[in-house]
């Protein structure tokens, strides 16, 4: 088992390998973090982990709020998330890369980084400025029939993309030029359509591609469906999250 140490970083959202993760950094915990990762050379990967949120907050409580002014502000590398944050956080993440690590004039920082690869979270160290997590590479099995689930699933999706353009009124791209590898099929699907955390989550953390891709074929024919008898939708990027604040 291969394992490794790096900076965690919760998101109330789910990253896969391959799709690009724009970061607003302005929690001292984060920007400690980045601090920390700038000190790494040019010519290293600045690596982090990246995990969804199960249970606690993205940002932490800065100032008493309502319904209780009174309550206690809280700090540390493991505010919002409890007395033992492994326990607030899906045990599936991805590996970020950020490509660049931009500080403001404010002591904050603009990130743009890539998923690279998933990971299990085997513990949390909040003992330092930010949180640490020691962390287990998972590798990306194909799984039986990967090649042929792929060309499924891509057919599903383009019919997906129709849909939910016409549901919301406005013209989308055929996606003609969607890749054809089966895993980045997979991951690309899996972040590309409209699903809430939890279903990501279940697709990030499938054994195999195969598996990945079975469920993502369920996952656009059921929704498809129901888009059909849906008159419009809220406008929704597809292939583009907003930046997420920290």
């Amino acid at each position: 088992m291969t394992t490794v140490s790096l900076p965690l970083f919760p998101l109330n959202s789910v990253l896969f390998p391959g799709l690009v993760l724009p970061l607003n950094v302005f929690e001292e915990r984060y920007r400690a973090m980045m601090r920390e990762l700038l000190k790494t050379g040019d010519e290293e990967a600045r690596r982090f982990a990246v995990v969804a949120i199960r249970d606690g907050r993205e940002v932490a409580p800065t100032s008493p709020g309502l319904p209780d002014p009174t309550a206690v502000v809280e700090r540390g590398p493991a505010a919002g998330f409890g007395s033992d944050p492994v326990q607030a956080f899906h045990r599936v993440g991805c590996i970020a890369d950020a490509a660049t690590i931009r500080e403001r004039p404010d002591g904050g920082f603009e990130v743009l980084a890539t998923g690279t690869s998933r990971v299990r979270l085997l513990s949390v160290d909040a003992s330092g400025p930010f949180l640490v997590a020691e962390l287990e590479e998972l590798p990306e099995e194909p799984g039986e029939g990967a090649a042929a689930l792929a060309e499924g699933v891509l057919r599903a999706f383009r019919s997906y993309q129709q849909r939910l353009a016409g549901a919301r009124e406005r013209s989308m791209a055929t996606g003609a030029d969607l890749p054809d590898e089966p895993s980045v099929v997979s991951y690309l699907v899996a972040a590309a359509a409209v699903l809430d955390t939890p279903a990501k989550q279940r697709l990030l953390q499938a054994p195999d591609t195969a598996t990945r891709l079975r469920e993502e074929l369920k996952l656009l024919r059921a929704e498809t469906a129901v888009l059909r008898h849906l008159p419009s939708l809220p406008a929704v990027d597809l292939t583009r999250q907003p930046t997420n604040p920290n």
